[in-house]
């Protein structure tokens, strides 16, 4: 197993972190808000651990936890630090009021993070479809929770799906990095469904493969 390293302290930080903590990953939890990081790495015992925030992660594939109003400013203090990192974006640029998205209209999340990353970091969207009480609680009955990626370096999406893999999740391949547009829209959806329909957040969009 390796060393995963989060920047994030919040529901989806902790989520990731209790999944990943049992599948035998060494966590690294770095966070603003040094407390909380130190409360969520307590709460999860042996094989996590924390780091000053701005600091070099240990592990190579580095989850941006962290909202998307503040993503940008946090991948930018970090810098050089990201070089050469697997970046798992799991942020969706969403309005607080579900009205529309953040980013201009010609670009989506994950190619903003990407044109403030360090020019070698590979970038691969990820989990941003689940919600992080769902998540928490993992496989049901059997049967995995889908996680949609997209990027554009093969390799870096194999070792995102193996780390998906072990955690007892399914990857899902939707290609390359510009589908990450269609994947927030797909929280917009998500958010559509919990408001008018499903009325509760404790579900998740999945693929169905009859036979």
């Amino acid at each position: 197993m390796s060393t995963i390293s989060i920047i994030g302290s919040g529901g989806m930080a902790a989520a990731i972190a209790s999944l990943a903590i049992k599948a035998g990953h060494t966590i690294e939890v770095m966070a603003r808000d040094g407390a909380k990081a130190q409360t969520l790495a307590e709460e999860r015992g042996a094989g996590t651990m924390t780091r000053a925030f701005g600091a070099v992660p240990a592990g190579d594939i580095v989850i941006l936890a962290v909202p998307y109003s503040a993503v940008l400013d946090v991948v930018k203090q970090y810098g050089e630090a990201l070089a050469g990192k697997l970046l798992i974006d799991i942020t969706n640029p969403i309005k607080s009021d579900f009205s529309g998205f953040l980013t201009p209209v010609d670009s989506f999340g994950a190619q903003e993070i990407a044109n403030v990353a360090p020019a070698d970091a590979d970038i691969v969207k990820a989990f941003n479809t689940q919600n992080a009480s769902v998540l928490a609680v993992g496989p049901i009955e059997g049967h995995p929770l889908d996680v949609y990626i997209a990027g554009d370096d093969a390799q870096a999406k194999a070792r995102v799906s193996a780390f998906i893999e072990s955690l007892g999740l399914r990857p899902m391949d939707a290609g390359k990095l510009f589908m990450a547009r269609t994947l927030e829209h797909a929280c917009m959806l998500w958010l559509g469904l919990m408001t008018h329909s499903v009325k509760h957040g404790n579900f998740s969009i999945g693929v169905n493969l009859p036979g």
